[in-house]
């Protein structure tokens, strides 16, 4: 299977022209089973309290292009868990 950094980058450049399956393949990997499915959607858990989840659609076979960028930034965020930005302190 392909490492993550060369997934990652085929999502990037290829999110306006994405299956649906391949992107489902891609979550499947990165947040393991999806909590809801058989559906034209598929949900899957994070391990963030803020948004828990991501959201993608079939759209008549192909992913939605907004999804695929919402599962890269997801993925980002997985990788890179140290770079997100903590709670405002006043």
């Amino acid at each position: 299977m392909e490492d993550a950094k060369v997934i990652v980058e085929t999502l990037r450049r290829q999110r306006n022209n994405l299956r649906f399956s391949e992107l489902a393949n891609v979550c499947d990997r990165f947040f393991g089973a999806p909590r809801q499915e058989g559906t034209s959607h598929r949900v899957y858990r994070t391990p963030w309290p803020d948004d828990p989840r991501v959201n993608i659609q079939d759209d008549k076979g192909q992913a939605k292009p907004y999804q695929v960028l919402q599962v890269i930034k997801a993925i980002d965020r997985l990788q890179h868990p140290a770079e997100e930005p903590g709670p405002e302190r006043t």
